[in-house]
């Protein structure tokens, strides 16, 4: 039997880390201190390091638009609502944009025929777009 992961599954597993992962990068091009990205992040200071090595959060390549709306989420974090705020708004960007269905296809099965209007996975978490 072939093991095929949902999309939010995907979010969980591999985009939401690969996106702290960027997030996490492009703070420290601003500037910030490993503690203090850490601390917005929630995570440890020693994950960041692991991003710049590439050992961490690094199972995901993103488009060059992700990429793009990655920076300027980067530009609004100053805290750990606006961080909540901007991942939540990139998770809408990646489901809306067609990369998540882009990504989901790489990384497990699915049906030849799905598309992301027919299963919803385009929608945001309240269900509209």
């Amino acid at each position: 039997m072939v093991n095929m992961l949902l999309p939010q599954e995907i979010e969980t597993f591999y985009i939401i880390p690969t996106l702290r992962k960027h997030v996490a990068l492009a703070l420290q091009e601003q500037g910030l201190k490993q503690k203090d990205i850490a601390l917005i992040l929630g995570i440890n200071s020693s994950a960041i390091s692991q991003y710049r090595s590439l050992k961490r959060g690094d199972k995901v390549q993103f488009k060059e638009s992700v990429k793009i709306e990655i920076k300027k989420s980067a530009l609004r974090i100053k805290d750990q609502l606006s961080y909540i705020g901007e991942i939540q708004r990139l998770l809408q960007f990646i489901r809306t944009s067609g990369a998540l269905c882009h990504i989901h296809k790489q990384l497990t099965f699915i049906p030849t025929h799905c598309e992301p209007t027919l299963v919803n996975c385009h929608l945001t978490a309240r269900g509209c777009t």
